[in-house]
């Protein structure tokens, strides 16, 4: 009967020991399932929010265009683009900075000329947009590079500019504004990277303040040292 017992009482401990190797054996397989399973719903939203902003800020959109540079003129230019994207210019850039009037293409385009990025807006913006794009070009890319201004009759509400590139926007929070400032902001086609959009040769007022400049008379040359229309007025 002792005999009996002890080998009863091993079958059921060999029997506890099968079920606990089981237990143990289903919870690795769910902890390991779990953890499958989230990581691939991890891999599926990182997935998903790359692909979400690839498209948000992608700029297929943009439209290209071919200008020869260094076409300095004294006169107004009637240009192909609204706004210019290139092409004649005059003489004196326009100082980059945000402006609340409209001012002469002719300046702007020299701005693009040296690498700034022209971002246009329609008059009749509502305010509460006017102030988000002036956030955006403020909190992105080189404000050094950076123009702002409103602009007559412009093909959608907001239009991104540099030297030969083009991007139309209905809203200035679309993330494909930030996109396009990092992309041509001196990007590869500014025919003259790193030039400046200061300096006393720059024009720092609007178009209803200051006409364009006349062409200066005499033999003197143009150079650096020579005073902006803005300043020799003052």
């Amino acid at each position: 009967m002792t005999k009996e017992k002890a080998q009863a009482r091993r079958e059921h401990l060999q029997q506890m020991r099968a079920e606990q190797k089981r237990k143990q054996r289903r919870a690795a397989l769910l902890m390991w399932g779990t953890g499958g399973l989230i990581i691939v719903v991890l891999i599926g939203v990182v997935g998903f929010y790359l692909i979400d902003q690839a498209r948000k800020t992608s700029l297929d959109a943009v439209a290209n265009y071919k200008y020869e540079s260094g076409q300095h003129v004294w006169t107004a230019v009637t240009y192909k683009e609204t706004p210019p994207v290139g092409g004649e210019h005059n003489n004196y850039w326009q100082q980059c900075a945000i402006y609340d009037k409209p001012i002469h293409p002719e300046h702007a385009v020299h701005s693009l000329e040296h690498g700034a990025v022209w971002i246009t807006y329609r008059p009749d913006l509502p305010k509460a947009q006017v102030d988000k794009l002036k956030e955006v070009a403020t909190s992105t890319g080189d404000q050094e590079y950076m123009l702002v201004s409103p602009f007559p009759n412009l093909p959608a509400p907001v239009v991104a500019s540099s030297w030969g590139h083009q991007l139309k926007l209905n809203d200035p929070a679309d993330p494909k504004l930030g996109a396009f400032i990092k992309r041509y902001q001196n990007g590869p086609d500014t025919p003259e990277p790193g030039a400046t959009c200061g300096g006393e040769r720059a024009v720092t007022t609007t178009a209803d303040q200051a006409p364009l400049p006349p062409e200066p008379t005499g033999q003197q040359p143009m150079d650096s040292a020579s005073p902006s229309p803005s300043q020799s007025q003052q």
